[in-house]
């Protein structure tokens, strides 16, 4: 498969480069939201849509930065755009899934600060993806981000009945099954390669 393919580039960002699981960013949605399969499955499908939107508006945005040569404001520019598209989820979800709206709480608006959103724009920008390549890019984002927080919670829901001793309970299960989820993405490195 070419590096530069398309379906190398969402296999490797769903599985190999996992932004979550990989790369170790956008971890506040993941411990904080994945208590539940009912309430992941939307953040990660909200942080898949904020992914796509930002990185279509970053691409383009870029082109004008260095027509005008001005990259410097690029990361400025960036989390305009990710704060806009939040705020856009985010009255999307009030107006029409008030219940969602109030389960999500204040991980909602902190999509803004996920750093996997800008790290997913930076990334595509230094890495000169076109346009088809940058969607696919933030598709396969989101795609990973989804899978990453939807095992996460289906994992927390099993062990939520099961009795385990106190030390492992809360904080310290969250963080050992994000280690193991971690631990077992790994074996995805070699994907692709010659």
């Amino acid at each position: 498969m070419q590096p530069d393919s398309l379906t190398f580039i969402l296999l490797n960002t769903v599985l190999a480069n996992n932004f979550v699981l990989a790369m170790f960013l956008g971890l506040c949605p993941f411990l904080g939201v994945s208590g539940k399969l009912n309430t992941a499955i939307p953040m990660g499908i909200a942080t898949m849509f904020v992914m796509l939107v930002s990185s279509l508006c970053a691409f383009a945005i870029n082109k004008v930065l260095v027509a005008l040569d001005i990259e410097f404001l690029r990361l400025i520019a960036y989390i305009a755009i990710i704060g806009s598209a939040v705020q856009l989820v985010e009255m999307g979800l009030k107006k029409y899934s008030p219940s969602l709206f109030r389960s999500l709480g204040i991980f909602l608006p902190l999509i803004t600060t996920n750093c996997a959103i800008l790290g997913l724009a930076l990334v595509q920008t230094f890495k000169e993806y076109n346009f088809t390549q940058s969607l696919v890019y933030a598709i396969g984002a989101g795609l990973g981000f989804i899978l990453a927080i939807a095992l996460m919670a289906g994992l927390r829901e099993k062990l939520a009945l099961a009795n385990l001793p106190t030390v492992t309970q809360g904080a310290a299960l969250s963080l050992m099954l994000g280690g193991l989820l971690s631990l077992t993405f790994m074996g995805f490195a070699g994907l692709g390669s010659v």
